[in-house]
């Protein structure tokens, strides 16, 4: 993996894709522009990629809604900002990932189940799928990676519930 660089950098190539990975298979995969990396945090936009709509209740998430995604090479999860495709926000939806990996245009992510949800005026801050998350058995047989998982999560929570994420992202 490449050292961090504290400069920005322009990128090579506006096009990127993104291999979300679960459990060592591919979840899903789709084309984004790269907005910005800074050899840190790695940005960039995609609309919904997933067919249809998915509907959890506290979010509707349908075509035509833009996603401009935040991935760290050195903190284990991802921030994905949502908006409709008239620019309304909707909130955050926040995966909790091992660090992000851009190698010839593919920006490379692991899921690790766990994820968060911070609704656009912030009243709204849900911990999600943490029973998928003890069912991985990842706190078993990589105990370090749950760990940072863990802890992870706590962070983005505090962080949402104390401050927002908009600075996070700034």
């Amino acid at each position: 993996m490449p050292a961090p660089s504290a400069e920005p950098r322009a990128p090579r190539s506006k096009g990127v894709v993104v291999a979300l990975t679960k459990a060592g298979r591919t979840k899903i995969r789709y084309p984004a522009e790269l907005v910005r990396d800074d050899g840190i945090r790695v940005t960039v936009r995609a609309p919904w990629a997933a067919p249809g709509v998915r509907d959890f209740g506290f979010v509707r998430f349908e075509p035509g809604d833009v996603f401009t995604e935040h991935y760290w090479r050195d903190r284990w999860f991802a921030v994905k900002e949502v908006r409709t495709g008239d620019g309304e926000l909707k909130g955050w939806y926040c995966d909790i990932t091992r660090p992000a990996v851009l190698a010839d245009g593919v920006l490379a992510v692991e899921d690790l189940d766990l994820d968060l949800w911070v609704s656009a005026d912030g009243s709204s801050v849900l911990r999600l799928d943490e029973d998928e998350f003890e069912a991985s058995g990842l706190a078993a047989h990589d105990p370090e990676a749950a760990g940072s998982a863990a802890a992870a999560l706590d962070e983005l929570e505090e962080l949402a519930r104390r401050e927002g994420l908009a600075g996070l992202l700034a």
